[in-house]
């Protein structure tokens, strides 16, 4: 039976997160909804770029692909494109994911591949000691911005939500619980998840801190209706707390759905004999 030892890296495995990082706790609750959910680390692939939460799938014993700063969601869509039958998601932060990232997940909400997005959201780029990054609040001030931020944060939920993506929620992960369920609901569902994970960066943000997620967040109502595009967008632009839960869930056909090369073959294509004489005569238009 699937146990969370399953993912375990051996006991002295080097982890470069600072004690009391939020992602720790992210660390686990993955653990624990994927062992939950049945999925075995054969049957997984956790893709990332750069930055602390990147280094997740590091200390978890699966397949993984770490590539470049805000390229993660690309090579996601590319390895569930080749084989469907595999679960993946994306471990990314704030700036890999809306920073670097940013183009990739606009438009990979578009496509609608069948991934699903943690995006660890501590408001700050850790890696790098403490610059701003896109959800930063205003006014934040740090070596780089030393006289604060005069942006308005980036709003990710609101923004996923806009472009109608197949599953939005946020959770906080001080509450490791309800988060844990949320992230597997975002997993099962097909199509593309998007989780905007609250967590504190506790070396380079003393502004949102523990203390500080846990009274500046609320959930939504039993009441609210995750299908009412229109409620789940207000809900997700309102000023002062941030609401916590599942916002919006769209259900459409996905990335893969749409592929040609799956209508008349079902076989994966990793499994498929290369058409090299086909891939010559492409190569030699080319030329012409």
């Amino acid at each position: 039976m699937l146990d969370v030892s399953n993912f375990d890296m051996p006991a002295d495995t080097d982890i470069a997160w600072c004690p009391g990082c939020g992602n720790f706790s992210i660390l686990k609750v993955v653990k624990q909804a994927l062992t939950e959910l049945n999925i075995k680390p054969e049957e997984l692939v956790i893709a990332s770029g750069i930055g602390q939460a990147a280094k997740t799938p590091h200390y978890l014993r699966t397949n993984i692909f770490n590539g470049l700063h805000g390229r993660a969601i690309a090579a996601a869509l590319a390895i569930k494109a080749v084989n469907p039958s595999l679960t993946v998601i994306v471990e990314s932060g704030d700036g890999c994911s809306f920073g670097e990232g940013g183009n990739h997940f606009l438009h990979n909400i578009l496509r609608n591949p069948d991934i699903t997005h943690l995006a660890h959201n501590n408001m700050v780029y850790g890696l790098t000691k403490g610059q701003a990054s896109p959800t930063s609040q205003f006014g934040f001030i740090t070596p780089v911005q030393v006289q604060g931020v005069t942006n308005e944060p980036f709003n990710p939920v609101a923004l996923a939500i806009a472009l109608d993506a197949s599953f939005v929620a946020r959770v906080s992960i001080s509450d490791q619980e309800n988060a844990k369920m949320i992230i597997k609901t975002a997993i099962e569902n097909k199509g593309y998840s998007f989780v905007d994970i609250l967590q504190p960066c506790v070396s380079f943000n003393k502004i949102n801190t523990w203390k500080w997620f846990k009274e500046n967040t609320y959930y939504l109502e039993e009441t609210h209706n995750p299908k009412d595009k229109v409620e789940a967008f207000k809900r997700a632009t309102e000023k002062g707390k941030l609401p916590l839960g599942v916002f919006y869930v769209n259900s459409k056909p996905t990335f893969e759905d749409y592929l040609p090369t799956y209508k008349t073959n079902k076989d994966p294509l990793f499994m498929r004999e290369a058409n090299l004489s086909g891939l010559k005569k492409l190569i030699d238009s080319m030329r012409k």
